[in-house]
């Protein structure tokens, strides 16, 4: 594989509190915990199906509303990505998948292309999941764009049961951050861009 790609970062404000350390060529293990056991469910779905592996060691204000730490873990790991990405050289930047989860089908694509956009077509009918309003993912997305520099989009074709949905979004997200951040030898270690710059 040559050079490793691996990284660490922190994110510590008055809200939150994140460290996450981030092997992109791992086996798809996820350890540690966020204190959102519902989120906690969703990271280990994305690097058991990415092939990443990702520790987590989070807290926050959870007293006040899950929304600070989910949208700071999206951000944390939005920047543990693009530190353990480096310059790119090589990488396949794109990746698009349709995904089944019983009645859900979702559909997702990136571009790792260093500028930063969400469309988020996901809609629950039901928001919520016990205590846990599935809206704050479209700002764990959000903050994950912004911080790695992506185009990313998300297209629910249908579904009805949310914990299906969200598990179908974080599959599909997996899969596709799978695809886009493999390393293609046909590329000699060149930058997947004609402008030779992302």
């Amino acid at each position: 594989m040559g050079e490793s790609r691996t990284a660490e970062v922190e994110r510590n404000t008055k809200e939150t509190q994140i460290v996450l350390t981030l092997n992109i060529d791992g086996e798809g293990k996820y350890s540690g915990e966020c204190g959102v056991p519902f989120v906690d469910h969703m990271l280990t779905l994305f690097c058991r199906h990415g092939l990443f592996d990702l520790e987590v060691k989070a807290t926050g204000d959870v007293e006040v509303d899950y929304h600070h730490l989910v949208e700071d873990l999206g951000i944390s790991l939005g920047e543990v990505f693009k530190e353990a990405l480096g310059e790119k050289l090589g990488i396949c930047r794109y990746g698009s998948i349709e995904l089944p989860m019983d009645e859900t089908l979702m559909a997702c694509a990136i571009d790792l292309s260093n500028r930063a956009y969400l469309a988020y077509n996901v809609k629950y009918d039901v928001r919520f999941v016990r205590d846990f309003n599935t809206m704050l993912f479209r700002e764990f997305f959000q903050g994950f764009v912004n911080a790695v520099g992506a185009n990313l989009h998300f297209n629910l074709r249908y579904g009805d049961e949310p914990h299906h949905i969200a598990e179908a979004q974080f599959k599909a997200f997996a899969r596709v951050m799978d695809q886009a951040t493999r390393v293609d030898d046909r590329q000699r270690g060149s930058l997947p861009s004609t402008k030779g710059k992302l």
